[in-house]
């Protein structure tokens, strides 16, 4: 399986982390079929945390509804580690309910941001797919 994010969804994602932080930031990633994230669907971490999120249902509930209606899939979801590296923490492989989607964790911890996309099933790493 290749996993591709555009520029323009990397772009967005990289933006809002670095808007957000020192919180972690996250939100949605949209595509045309389930290996090819082409939109960033930002979302408020409810938790306003620095080392955990979670989603507000009520933009989850929006998210789904605007992928929906411009007939896109969710390829994932995709939260920062401003300060730890791109892997999944304990927390959000306990958390990862859904193994059809992708997690993508973007670490802002060195210089160069780290992308990752995560395959988990039952709280294991099942599949790594470095994006950049």
């Amino acid at each position: 399986m290749n996993v591709i994010i555009t520029e323009s969804a990397y772009q967005s994602i990289l933006a809002q982390a670095r808007k957000d932080a020192p919180l972690e930031s996250c939100g949605y990633l949209l595509g045309t079929d389930k290996e090819t994230a082409t939109e960033n669907y930002p979302m408020t971490n409810a938790d306003h945390s620095e080392e955990h999120f979670s989603f507000d249902p009520k933009e989850q509930f929006a998210a789904i509804k605007y992928a929906r209606k411009k007939g896109l899939t969710i390829v994932g979801n995709w939260h920062s580690h401003p300060a730890s590296p791109s892997r999944p923490s304990e927390e959000d492989k306990r958390l990862a309910y859904d193994p059809d989607i992708l997690y993508f964790i973007l670490s802002l911890a060195e210089e160069k941001p780290v992308l990752n996309a995560f395959r988990i099933e039952g709280g294991e790493v099942k599949e790594k797919f470095p994006l950049r």
